[in-house]
C-alpha cells in the first residue's frame, strides 16, 4: 500500500509540474529548452518515495555535510533561473549528495537545484530529483572510475542514480539516496 501511495504522489507531482509548465507530456520545458535525456526514465525499482524540503532545511543539511552552494545570480529564488534554489528538493536528493561527498571524498558545490530554466521531465530539477555539481577532476575521476558508462556522457551508479557530464558541470538524477 505504501508503494502505491508513493507512486501516486510521484505521478501527481509530475502531472502538476507538467500542468504548471503548460506542456503536459511535451518534450520542451516552459522556457523552451529541450527535454533532458535523463529526466523521463528511471531504472526499474530504483525510485523511492520523496519528501520535499524547504530551501533553508536543505541548505542546512548541505552546510553541515560541507557541501557548498553557488549561484551565478547570488540568490535562491526558485522562479529566477540565475538563482540556485533548493525549494521543494527531494530529501533523497540531499541525502544522495551527502552520500556522494562521503563516498567520493571530493569537495562538492551545488550549482543548480530546483529553480526554473532547466529541462522538463518527470525526474527533473524542478520536481526535485536533480542537482548540478561544479566540475572537478576529483568528482569526474570518482564517477568515471566507479560507475558504469551507459553512453552519451552518462554513468549509472549501483543505486540507479544517473550522472550526466554536461561538460561544465555534473547533472545528477537522484532516484534515491544512494550515491
Amino acid at each position: 500500500m505504501k508503494n502505491l501511495v508513493a507512486r501516486a504522489a510521484v505521478v501527481g507531482t509530475a502531472a502538476a509540474a507538467a500542468m504548471f509548465a503548460g506542456v503536459a507530456g511535451a518534450s520542451a520545458s516552459a522556457d523552451g529548452s529541450a527535454s533532458d535525456p535523463v529526466s523521463n526514465v528511471a531504472p526499474a525499482g530504483s525510485v523511492q518515495a520523496m519528501a520535499k524540503m524547504s530551501h533553508s532545511a536543505a541548505k542546512a543539511e548541505l552546510d553541515a555535510a560541507g557541501i557548498g552552494i553557488s549561484s551565478s545570480g547570488g540568490c535562491s529564488d526558485r522562479q529566477t533561473p540565475t538563482c540556485t534554489s533548493l525549494e521543494q528538493v527531494n530529501s533523497a536528493s540531499i541525502a544522495g549528495a551527502k552520500t556522494l561527498k562521503s563516498a567520493s571524498g571530493c569537495g562538492l558545490t551545488v550549482t543548480g537545484g530546483t529553480e526554473v530554466g532547466h529541462a522538463s521531465g518527470t525526474y527533473s530539477h524542478y520536481n526535485g530529483y536533480k542537482l548540478d555539481f561544479s566540475m572537478s577532476s576529483c568528482l569526474t575521476n570518482y564517477i568515471t572510475g566507479n560507475f558504469t558508462s551507459i553512453g552519451g556522457s552518462k554513468w549509472e551508479a549501483p543505486s540507479g542514480n544517473v550522472y550526466f557530464n554536461e561538460s561544465n558541470h555534473w547533472d545528477v538524477t537522484f532516484y534515491n539516496s544512494g550515491s
